[in-house]
């Protein structure tokens, strides 16, 4: 299998890949195409069927696995598949496992680093509530270890939510270790909890779609609920303390035009807020330059989340 992450500009391509998403257009001149993400493990392709009444295009569906044969081009230094045959391909002749993207890291080793974290906690409240979701709770384990971050912003893929977890995490600690007027243990906790909500505002692989709650409530307000019923199973929780940690969850987008519901008013949220926007950022950037034609430093166009073209830099 040709995998689109080893995809170049100038090949012709003849694949099975799952068709992520469907969505018919009309161009500046009035003639429709579908506009199509085709997905395997490595990665996501944006394509398009500019003739789709055209004989050898067959009917297919979104989140059908499709054979295609096409051309790749680049469009605003991102590759495109330019489709010129299509047809829905049968059980037997695909893989499942070959279309799931997944981290590029160990999972088991990510969680491992993630939840050694739990084991240096002192503050008998935060270390209970973090073991009783992380530790005890084996199916929320597993959930937390297969989810992604995002639905296409970043981290999204398998393993995508514990990648993310476990770099803010891990850029908490380095602040906590920085600047004293952390609450170290407060901060960490918050971190780890800080997109928990994502397992129920996304549906898991292979739609990895917004969920009617995800699209309500958003993964702010969800997580937030499951923390708060996490903190009333444990005897003589502090109340204080409870609602410095769901504060930091609420502001963790930092500013209200993010999403936050509320803007940073502890030293431990404002933190967060940074720890959470840099990895989504880099991670951002990371999976745009992937996703770019390879071997040269040309702009590769504009990024919306960036707001400013953006570019490799030289060597």
């Amino acid at each position: 299998m040709k995998y689109i992450e080893t995809l170049r500009e100038g090949e012709r391509v003849g694949e099975i890949y799952l068709c992520k998403h469907k969505q018919t257009a009309v161009t500046k001149n009035g003639k429709p195409y579908e506009s199509l993400i085709l997905q395997d493990k490595t990665g996501t392709l944006d394509a398009k069927i500019w003739d789709p009444n055209s004989q050898g295009i067959d009917d297919f569906e979104a989140l059908d696995y499709i054979d295609v044969v096409g051309d790749v081009t680049s469009f605003q230094g991102a590759l495109q598949l330019n489709v010129k045959r299509v047809r829905r391909a049968q059980q037997g002749d695909y893989d499942p496992s070959d279309y799931l993207p997944v981290s590029g890291r160990d999972i088991p080793a990510m969680w491992k680093e993630l939840t050694g974290f739990i084991d240096g906690m002192t503050n008998p409240y935060y270390k209970q509530l973090t073991e009783n979701f992380f530790l005890k709770d084996q199916e929320f384990a597993r959930r937390f270890c297969f989810h992604s971050a995002a639905k296409n912003v970043h981290h999204g893929f398998v393993g995508g939510l514990l990648e993310h977890t476990l770099s803010v995490v891990k850029l908490c600690d380095y602040l906590a270790g920085t600047y004293e007027i952390l609450n170290r243990e407060l901060l960490l906790t918050a971190a780890m909890f800080h997109d928990i909500g994502k397992l129920e505002e996304l549906s898991p692989f292979p739609q990895n779609d917004y969920t009617d709650d995800g699209q309500l409530l958003g993964h702010i307000m969800i997580g937030v609920e499951m923390v708060s019923l996490g903190i009333r199973e444990i005897q003589g929780f502090p109340p204080k303390m409870a609602s410095e940690l769901k504060h930091c969850i609420l502001a963790h987008h930092g500013e209200l035009e993010y999403g936050s519901p509320k803007k940073p008013a502890l030293a431990e949220a404002v933190a967060l807020s940074f720890a959470d926007n840099v990895d989504a950022k880099l991670e951002t950037m990371k999976e745009a330059f992937g996703s770019a034609s390879q071997g040269s430093t040309e702009w590769i166009g504009y990024n919306r989340l960036f707001e400013s073209n953006i570019r490799r830099s030289s060597n």
